[in-house]
């Protein structure tokens, strides 16, 4: 899991700040129990947009983008496998890449707002779709927004490299990330697990022969 850094994402910074200068004005005119919401709000904020450290494992696997929970390891197509990570507003929102390679494409999709929870979600929620290819194989995840989620942050541009786990985005609030893996993937994780993102390993790179594929 890594350890804990003091590191907090700029924006929570900006909203923390932006919540504490309001309930300072509404505490002088009105008072301090009427004020008091919009401080609790502001520490929320400083904590939702907290940005651990976290220790990236070495060798032929993927991490999981996010932290959250397993909500499905599905097969799309005979070459396709998908695992979905449903993420709730107490969980860290930093997203990192599954991969190490170069982003080939990124992709954004205007859609719906349903609750990322849902398996809809996948192909009709508003979602930043990005693929990373590197070392022979490529991988798509899809950043979701969800019901709440109306905002989603991807700091990369086609063409940029990426190593394991490093930081590349953030969905604020609830939200979900589908990740696609080919045949050559081993899909290591279950529905109703917790993952870490950037340390815990979701798949692990195999060589699959003629007419076999992984994955559930």
């Amino acid at each position: 899991m890594g350890k804990w850094s003091l590191v907090i994402v700029i924006d929570g910074i900006y909203y923390a700040l932006g919540l504490a200068g309001a309930g300072a004005v509404i505490s002088w005119v009105v008072g301090p129990w009427v004020a008091s919401p919009l401080w609790l709000l502001a520490v929320f904020c400083l904590y939702f947009f907290r940005d651990p450290e976290r220790a990236i494992p070495s060798g032929p696997v993927a991490v999981a983008p996010a932290d959250g929970k397993v909500v499905a390891v599905k097969r799309e197509s005979p070459t396709l496998q998908r695992i979905s990570i449903f993420l709730n507003i107490f969980d860290v929102h930093v997203n990192r890449a599954p991969i190490a390679g170069t982003i080939a494409k990124v992709q954004y999709q205007e859609g719906k707002f349903h609750v990322a929870s849902r398996e809809e979600c996948s192909t009709q929620n508003e979602q930043n779709v990005v693929t990373v290819e590197g070392d022979g194989t490529s991988v798509v995840f899809k950043q979701i927004a969800g019901l709440i989620a109306r905002r989603i942050v991807f700091s990369k541009k086609p063409g940029d490299h990426v190593a394991t786990g490093e930081r590349v985005g953030l969905i604020k609030f609830g939200s979900r990330v589908d990740i696609l893996f080919g045949p050559e993937w081993e899909i290591v994780v279950q529905p109703g697990m917790r993952v870490a993102a950037g340390s815990s390993v979701i798949a692990r790179r195999g060589t699959p022969g003629p007419g076999q594929s992984h994955g559930a």
